[in-house]
């Protein structure tokens, strides 16, 4: 062991003796502070004003006014597309890209690019939103749900391998709330089984593993620039591509104007003029302001970082309360929350008295629960499916992370007074922790 990962544990293990039995100065200070929920003052002291922009997202400045101002004047619009393509390329090292007026029409043009044969299945998380799965049901395919690991709250491979059949073509990660998936595990699963790569990456721009960006590691990559996103132009998407093959067929389905640019030899040149119908076009002004954000997005999310790893070190110090595991080899981002756990037998309190006490306390705490796509209508309805949806009688890892998982806000600049008072508004409730669980 090594002497840092020591002292750290040491440490652990002195705080959480402390807490456990009130024992040292500190604990003992805390252990007579009356709770805010029965009386006693607030932890967090924080004016509001201060807090809400501290927390205030997405964030647009002047470069952002002074772009959309400069196209209402010279009407130069439908260039920033090719522009914001261009950039948004060098920055993930792609060979192609494409903008879309969102997410999920990203993913509609994937599906499409596939050409798969009707009743296919694709290997998804149920833990995810609807646009993973519940457009596949557009193109004959069918969802097979995939737990999610407790530990990272992501696509769990093992669940996988088992819930193969002889119809499964693809398999289709999700990077939930920014934590990577294992994707290097993931694609040497899918070349043992000779399936197609895909990549739900619209909670994770800017994350990456072993230094390959979230969105390039399968065939197919999405993201999402709808405002709460890392990378937000109030509306907006992308498809990120791996072959020619894919891009061209991908890009026919939603934008009737490209197909005359492809290559002589494309057999997509054919449709110029009606591509397939859809119109899927980003707007010029999203496209603008993505450019703006495209230069800005890593150093906030290193600042947002920086920000969180030092709440959560000092929150895991406590009885009962994880983070998301996250590879030394990746770089995570956070989309939405930052997510912890509570475990209720390790605390020795309920997690709704713990939360509870903590808004109480001045802490913007919410339960963490988020979606599980197995249990919505759509999915049992055969009318809607090739052949019928397997819904899982139980995913224990979605099942176990929904039940503990607590939201947390992000913060969104330098905070070290708000950081504080969290951790102390935490600390002191843990400290009353046995009085809650008995109340």
């Amino acid at each position: 062991m090594r002497a840092g990962q020591e002292s750290g544990r040491t440490r652990r293990a002195f705080v959480q003796a402390g807490l456990a039995g009130l024992g040292g100065t500190a604990a003992r200070a805390q252990s007579r502070e009356s709770l805010a929920v029965a009386g006693g003052a607030k932890a967090v002291t924080c004016p509001a004003a201060k807090t809400a922009a501290i927390l205030k997202w997405p964030r647009y400045g002047r470069e952002e006014q002074a772009a959309l101002a400069a196209l209402l004047e010279n009407n130069n619009w439908y260039a920033e597309i090719p522009a914001f393509e261009k950039e948004l390329k060098q920055h993930l090292n792609a060979p192609y890209i494409k903008a879309h007026m969102n997410g999920t029409s990203a993913l509609m043009s994937m599906f499409f690019a596939l050409d798969l044969p009707p009743g296919s299945e694709i290997l998804a998380p149920s833990y995810t939103a609807w646009a993973t799965t519940a457009l596949m049901h557009l193109f004959g395919y069918v969802p097979v749900f995939v737990d999610i690991n407790p530990r990272t709250m992501t696509f769990d491979l093992a669940y996988a391998r088992r819930a193969l059949t002889s119809r499964t073509k693809a398999v289709l990660p999700m990077h939930s709330f920014g934590n990577p998936c294992d994707m290097d595990e993931i694609c040497d699963f899918a070349r043992q089984q000779g399936l197609i790569v895909l990549e739900d990456a619209a909670q994770a721009q800017g994350a990456s593993l072993k230094g390959k960006p979230m969105g390039t590691w399968g065939a197919i990559g999405v993201f999402s620039f709808q405002a709460s996103k890392l990378l937000p132009s109030v509306e907006g998407g992308a498809g990120i591509y791996q072959t020619r093959e894919h891009y061209e067929r991908a890009t026919t389905f939603g934008a009737y104007e490209l197909p005359a640019s492809f290559p002589p030899d494309s057999p997509y040149r054919v449709y110029q003029g009606t591509g397939m119908g859809p119109k899927l076009r980003i707007h010029p002004f999203a496209a603008a302001i993505a450019r703006h954000q495209l230069r800005k997005m890593d150093e906030h999310n290193v600042l947002v970082d920086t920000q969180l790893r030092r709440l959560n070190g000092r929150l895991a110090e406590l009885p009962g309360i994880s983070h998301p595991y996250t590879r030394p080899d990746a770089k995570r981002v956070y989309w939405a929350s930052n997510m912890i756990f509570i475990d209720e037998k390790k605390a020795g309190a309920s997690k709704d008295a713990l939360l509870k006490a903590l808004r109480a306390e001045g802490v913007q705490a919410s339960p963490g629960h988020y979606d599980e796509q197995h249990r919505y209508k759509l999915y049992s309805e055969s009318k809607w499916w090739h052949h019928p949806v397997r819904i899982p009688d139980d995913l224990h890892g979605t099942t176990q992370v929904n039940q503990q998982a607590v939201r947390l806000p992000v913060f969104h600049d330098e905070a070290a007074e708000l950081i504080e008072q969290y951790a102390r508004a935490f600390e002191k409730v843990w400290a009353h922790r046995s009085e809650l669980a008995r109340a």
